[in-house]
């Protein structure tokens, strides 16, 4: 499915019925960490629904809902649950509300999502802030820059060397330590889901340098890119990737949201540091 400009531009009609608030910093909230829009002041929540083209989340732990308001000094929207590729979306339609935080005049996109940590010193309920990633959906011909550009938003080909703001990453450092934050930083594989990996997947992704693993991110980070967003992301490591097959664990996605809700204070006290900075 490919959009038109028509189509960002309905959707945002559609939003602006709601509110007079006009965002330049979009937040991007994952499993079990949508609670974090719940904070946001003189708040107007729109359910996906009543958004032309906007893709619901059939996945628990995703409210489904854009939040306008304001956080720390900040006017921003926020995506509370988002929708995957697994769910049977193409790549077009899940990145479609970054496209249209895009129209509504986001310059700044902060993401969120939980992920499994590969690292073996990562512990549940660590956060990582992320400075690279691999895209494996991508390199295997699901990439939500194919297709036809439009180059009116963003050039045929995005340089992602520096994908992740760099001053971003450093706010988010002295934000973490002033307040006794144990943050890791590291790289992101993205993948489709939604099985969970095997031991095996586990220890090559380790072997190529990746830090924590999930489904989602890099797809809106690389239309996030495309249109000229600065972007910072950050994974909430909500279950330890398990890399033997002996092992009498599982992972479940039950685990993944009850690690959320130790991970949400941290990432409130990151985000509203880096946004207090960027005010």
């Amino acid at each position: 499915m490919t959009y038109t400009t028509a189509d960002y531009e309905q959707a945002v009609a559609a939003i602006r019925q709601h509110t007079t608030i006009q965002p330049r910093i979009g937040l991007v909230l994952g499993s079990g960490l949508g609670t974090l829009a719940d904070t946001l002041e003189n708040a107007v929540a729109i359910p996906y629904a009543e958004i032309p083209g906007w893709p619901a989340s059939t996945v628990h732990g995703h409210a489904g809902r854009l939040v306008i308001g304001e956080l720390s000094g900040q006017q921003v929207v926020a995506q509370q649950g988002r929708a995957h590729f697994y769910e049977g979306y193409t790549m077009q339609q899940i990145t479609f509300p970054i496209r249209v935080m895009h129209f509504l005049g986001v310059q700044t996109l902060i993401l969120t999502n939980a992920a499994g940590g590969v690292d073996p010193s990562f512990s549940v309920g660590d956060v990582m802030l992320i400075n690279d990633h691999i895209n494996f959906p991508g390199m295997t011909g699901s990439n939500p820059l194919m297709g036809p550009n439009d180059d009116a938003i963003g050039p045929r080909f995005v340089g992602l060397a520096q994908a992740y703001d760099r001053e971003m990453r450093g706010i988010a450092r002295d934000v973490a330590r002033e307040a006794n934050i144990p943050l890791h930083e590291g790289v992101y594989a993205a993948v489709s889901g939604p099985s969970f990996e095997t031991p095996a997947e586990i220890r090559m992704l380790r072997t190529i340098g990746a830090n924590a693993v999930g489904m989602s991110t890099v797809h809106e980070v690389l239309v996030a890119r495309h249109a000229g967003m600065r972007v910072m992301a950050c994974s909430g490591i909500t279950n330890v990737a398990i890399d033997h097959v002996d092992s009498e664990l599982e992972t479940n996605h039950e685990e993944v949201l009850e690690a959320g809700k130790v991970i949400v204070p941290r990432l409130k006290t990151i985000v509203t540091g880096v946004l207090s900075a960027l005010a």
